[in-house]
């Protein structure tokens, strides 16, 4: 993967956590065109090669936002069509956020709105700074989100509370999103990043083909039926068995040392 992105800083923290930085402060960390395509080739190919990335801190330049959503400025007097072509790009971009093989815990470090908010509903799970403050903004322009958030939100929130958030358009706070379950911790500002960092290390640490696959089964959960999803799991169990991982696996265990995973 390339490191020279204009909208993205890329780090590697470690041999296999990827640190990922929303990078336009000046404008909150806005999605413009640029950044959309940015993140879907980031992604993307994420998706065919993982470069021995296990897993992704995803985060927003400065102390203000995490991402505003979609760069108005950039939108004002478009036309339909370009209005059109460029949501096109956010969607695959959101596909491949979501669809990314390796885990992508947001770290989010203040304001998330509209498709802000959407991008940590797209992640794998979130912490967030008891500064930030979260809201799909959508209505109140006449939209509404399009990159799943009417989809996502009920799954994290439940549909009644995701029907306000949505039809009112009004910010919530990180407390609320951790109360309501669309959040896993709220973290002291300086102390945000350290805590995404430090659970990113324990995930990379483990099995990265098992980790891959978890996410898939449990992705899966809430669109399957028990008996079904029972089916996918014990495929994906079954896959793993055959691995070079699980058998480093049990001789660590035995041998009371700490496993040295492969990924094959």
């Amino acid at each position: 993967m390339r490191s020279d992105f204009e909208t993205l800083k890329l780090e590697r923290v470690g041999d296999h956590v990827l640190l990922v930085t929303l990078n336009r402060p000046e404008v909150l960390n806005a999605t413009n065109t640029t950044m959309g395509r940015e993140r879907l080739e980031l992604f993307g190919g994420l998706y065919v090669d993982q470069e021995d990335v296990r897993c992704i801190v995803l985060t927003g330049a400065g102390q203000r936002a995490f991402s505003a959503g979609g760069d108005l400025k950039e939108r004002k007097g478009m036309s339909d069509a370009d209005w059109r072509r460029q949501h096109a790009i956010f969607e695959q971009g959101a596909m491949a956020l979501k669809q990314c093989p390796v885990p992508v815990i947001a770290a989010v470090n203040g304001v998330a709105y509209g498709g802000g908010c959407e991008t940590v509903l797209s992640c794998d799970f979130a912490y967030a700074s008891s500064t930030a403050t979260f809201a799909l903004t959508e209505v109140r322009i006449g939209i509404l989100p399009g990159t799943m958030g009417t989809q996502q939100l009920p799954r994290a929130v439940g549909e009644r509370r995701a029907r306000e958030i949505l039809m009112t358009g009004m910010p919530f706070t990180a407390e609320e999103a951790f109360a309501w379950g669309m959040v896993n911790r709220v973290c002291e500002p300086d102390r945000l990043l350290e805590e995404a960092l430090e659970t990113a290390s324990v995930i990379a640490g483990n099995a990265p083909l098992a980790v891959q696959r978890i996410k898939r089964a449990a992705g899966v959960a809430g669109d399957l039926d028990l008996a079904s999803g029972f089916q996918f799991e014990l495929e994906a169990y079954n896959r793993l068995v055959v691995t070079e991982d699980r058998q480093e696996g049990v001789n660590a265990f035995n041998e009371k040392r700490k496993p040295q995973f492969r990924g094959r």
